[in-house]
């Protein structure tokens, strides 16, 4: 190749990258900042439908955005414990509710897989996210394609996990998911979703080649009690549950990663967004940026563990923090 060749390579390569860098859009997360619109910007807004899924941190997320939204003005009707994300997603595509709030892992596995896998179906198939970061941009990209928008991520992630009893990983020498197999045979609690997810049975298969894994399904929450009485050896538990909090189960490492990242954020019908102004979204922003871990830990707790009713302990949380 002449150098006036090599030159002329490099330049449209330099033009072709340029090119894409302007038409493309970024979906890089942002860092979202704990600060309240002023005033009442939503009063004389069209009202909106939020939607939650069927367990405790989803039921604490809905009033969480929910009331900050009213504190701001916005008529917000909340429609809690739809079912999980297949269900709850199906909702939000038909415009039964006009957001809700997901994990971004769950939509780059599950809700991705499921429109893959659908007849006609155009987006690329992509490898697992590797970090945290990774996992917001294909979500978004993800929704995005969809008609939809992914707000700004919590700082707080709720992966899945198995666990079990102490005394259960003591006599097994249990510390990591890859322990599992000399168990041989062991039986496995969870959520009806998770025998078909790679964040379950499928996973537990594949990556650490639990063929003898049984799966038993449970309501959420109601593993725990299983696990309690003897009736699985492990179960599915979320990293953000209230009830690990006292020590009371072991906890198994993914050194896989089979369970992703799972950051949260308000999934939006675009055309609401661009409706109700940009207050909106900077409430729902604030509400995110103030859940570390150990906040939606200790409100999953004051509702599994203390049994208090989920919309008191968010008004104590957000008038401690938000709405001060």
């Amino acid at each position: 190749m002449t150098l006036r060749s090599l030159l002329a390579v490099i330049l449209a390569l330099v033009i072709a990258g340029a090119l894409a860098a302007c038409s493309g859009k970024s979906f890089a997360p942002k860092t979202a900042r704990a600060v309240l619109p002023a005033g009442q910007p939503g009063r004389g807004r069209p009202p909106i439908t939020l939607g939650d899924k069927n367990f405790t941190e989803q039921f604490i997320l809905g009033q969480l955005y929910a009331q900050a939204l009213r504190a701001k003005g916005y008529t917000v009707h909340l429609k809690p414990d739809i079912g999980p994300s297949e269900v709850t997603d199906t909702a939000l595509i038909r415009g039964q509710v006009d957001l809700y709030p997901e994990y971004t892992g769950v939509i780059v596995s599950a809700l991705q897989s499921i429109t893959l896998a659908a007849p006609g179906a155009e987006a690329p198939a992509q490898a697992p996210p590797r970090s945290a970061t990774q996992a917001y941009e294909q979500a978004a990209a993800f929704e995005d394609r969809r008609g939809f928008e992914l707000l700004d991520p919590t700082p707080f992630q709720n992966a899945d996990r198995v666990a079990t009893t102490p005394a259960f990983a003591s006599a097994h020498g249990l510390r990591t998911m890859m322990d599992l197999a000399q168990l041989g045979s062991f039986t496995y609690g969870g959520p009806p979703e998770n025998r078909t997810r790679y964040e379950g049975v499928r996973g537990m298969q594949q990556a650490y080649g639990l063929s003898r894994v049984r799966f038993v399904a449970y309501p959420i929450g109601a593993q725990y009690q299983a696990l309690n009485g003897g009736k699985v050896d492990t179960i599915a538990v979320f990293t953000t549950d209230g009830r690990l909090l006292h020590g009371h189960y072991r906890v198994l490492a993914d050194p896989k990663d089979i369970f992703g990242f799972q950051n949260l954020a308000p999934v939006v019908n675009k055309q609401v967004i661009s409706r109700e102004g940009p207050a909106f979204a900077q409430t729902l922003n604030a509400v995110s940026a103030t859940l570390s871990t150990r906040a939606i830990q200790r409100m999953n707790a004051a509702v599994d563990v203390e049994h208090r009713a989920p919309a008191a302990v968010v008004r104590s949380f957000l008038a401690a923090t938000l709405l001060r």
